[in-house]
């Protein structure tokens, strides 16, 4: 079992838009559309993403009513290889150039949300779940 679980992980982390998906979550959740948003994939590719990472179990994920938001895997469920690979990408390119861009377009993300809605990344209605509200196409 350890070795298909490496196995699952290894996979998980061979793909650039699940690292940075994985760097994203850090101290933080996301609903689908944001992630979504963030990575500026269609929503299919977005969720075969978080598949394979939920697999590997990396995050984890909790439904509140049609919203799915996802977190890094720290619960007990989680086992400790799989917090001990998100360590190793943290420490290993937490604070790349590329991670630092990431973070500056979610922030963006996030104000634009803001700025529209009046709150701090609550997904509250439907308009605000659209692609449009979390894109870039709005800020300026």
């Amino acid at each position: 079992m350890p070795f298909m679980n490496f196995m699952s992980i290894t996979r998980a982390l061979s793909d650039e838009n699940r690292v940075r998906i994985l760097m994203a979550l850090r101290g933080r959740e996301f609903c689908v559309c944001q992630i979504t948003a963030f990575l500026d994939l269609s929503p299919s590719t977005t969720s075969k993403h978080l598949s394979v990472l939920k697999q590997a179990r990396l995050i984890e994920a909790k439904k509140e009513g049609k919203w799915v938001y996802y977190r890094l895997a720290n619960s007990r469920e989680s086992y400790q290889m799989a917090r001990d690979a998100i360590e190793f990408v943290a420490r290993a390119i937490g604070d790349s150039p590329a991670i630092r861009r990431d973070e500056a377009r979610i922030s963006k993300i996030m104000e634009n949300e803001k700025n529209k809605y009046g709150v701090d990344c609550d997904c509250v209605s439907d308009e605000f779940h659209s692609l449009a509200v979390h894109s870039m196409e709005h800020v300026e």
